[in-house]
């Protein structure tokens, strides 16, 4: 490997639109996959070497501050960068009204969902330097009935990426934030049970209109 291989880092990358992104963008780029589950990973990895590519794998959580500090460090010591950072990793609670939300649930959101990302953008952003480029997910649930944990911690993350986004728009790194189409993933699954999900777009189609956009 040399010191030419673009790095993309995708967290969440285990399954739905981040193994997508992950499998799309290789061999183009080294993939270093971050996800909680090992057996979503390993499958990760045998697509994306059955089409060429190489993956690092690293099963961490992401609201572990440590362990994301030994990741980014490792991606340091041996590329010394990283091109490309995709954050899809998110926690989708359980659709409750506002007057019945467990503060477990609350907690593991706001860990997950806006205080890693808080965690994450001073970790990656010297990796990133001035060329790279990070891309985050909206999903405008933010005031919708039910949504109330998911919508409010969700949208905490995207304050974090759009505030970035402004600082950074002369001097780098490149922030973006796109909205991805509904798919059939878990995620949407928990929220429409029930749905027709063949009406639904393709987690590798969505990946590569977000890639073509991009």
């Amino acid at each position: 490997m040399t010191d030419q291989t673009k790095i993309a880092l995708i967290t969440g990358a285990s399954r739905g639109l981040g193994a997508a992104l992950a499998e799309a963008l290789a061999p183009e780029y080294h993939i270093v996959a971050v996800a909680r589950t090992t057996g979503g990973l390993e499958e990760l990895d045998d697509r994306i070497n059955a089409k060429g590519g190489a993956a690092t794998l690293a099963p961490m959580d992401i609201a572990d501050p440590n362990a994301m500090a030994t990741l980014c460090r490792g991606i340091h010591d041996r590329w010394g960068k990283v091109d490309l950072w995709m954050h899809t990793a998110v926690h989708t609670s359980a659709l409750t009204p506002a007057h019945f939300v467990d503060p477990k649930e609350w907690t593991k959101a706001v860990n997950i969902n806006a205080t890693a990302t808080s965690v994450l953008i001073p970790y990656i952003a010297p990796l990133l330097g001035e060329s790279g480029h990070a891309v985050f997910f909206d999903d405008p649930k933010a005031g919708e009935k039910f949504y109330g944990i998911y919508g409010a911690t969700k949208g905490a993350q995207l304050a974090l990426a759009r505030s970035w986004a402004a600082e950074t728009e002369r001097t780098g790194p490149r922030v973006s934030i796109v909205e991805p189409a509904p798919m059939p993933t878990a995620v949407r699954a928990r929220f429409h049970p029930g749905e027709d999900r063949d009406a639904l777009t393709s987690t590798m189609d969505e990946a590569a209109r977000i890639l073509a956009l991009l």
